[in-house]
């Protein structure tokens, strides 16, 4: 009987080259993410001098400055952190639409894996939940997506 081919990515961070583009918009939450991020990357076998962090003002920023930075062909991939938190009008959908949108393109256009770590949340709570507390740390569940995913493309 044939043996199944399978491909599984793996979880180490041996010498590729990450971006982290975080929003200040809701730095109270995103701080959180972006340290998750960081000690699992560095966990997995990253040095800090593999990755750069990049600043952009808030979510709606996100696709653009993932595209520059996938076009620089500089690094293996990246990871999207950032927060958005429901407000009392529809500007909420809009940002995260087209953010959520916008970075997806950027991963299938580059083909390169981005790590989505972008909280859409109703209340405060929830992005605290999602920042460290309760509901563990987004940031470091898209750090381990990210390097996942990795590892599977270069199989491919």
């Amino acid at each position: 009987m044939p043996t199944l081919h399978t491909i599984d990515g793996s979880l180490l961070c041996d010498h590729h080259k990450i971006a982290i583009v975080a929003t200040r918009f809701n730095s109270f939450i995103v701080n959180n993410l972006v340290t998750g991020a960081l000690d699992c990357l560095e966990r997995h076998g990253a040095s800090q001098e593999d990755i750069t962090l990049i600043h952009v003002p808030g979510a709606f920023e996100l696709p653009l400055v993932c595209q520059k930075v996938a076009k620089s062909k500089r690094y293996d991939a990246l990871i999207a952190l950032g927060a958005v938190i429901r407000g009392a009008t529809p500007h909420f959908d809009y940002v995260c639409t087209e953010a959520s949108k916008g970075i997806a393109q950027v991963m299938l256009n580059y083909e390169i894996p981005i790590g989505f770590g972008l909280l859409t949340c109703d209340t405060i709570d929830q992005a605290i939940e999602r920042a460290g507390s309760k509901a563990g740390n987004k940031g470091v569940e898209a750090a381990l997506a990210m390097l996942e995913t990795l590892h599977v493309l270069e199989q491919l």
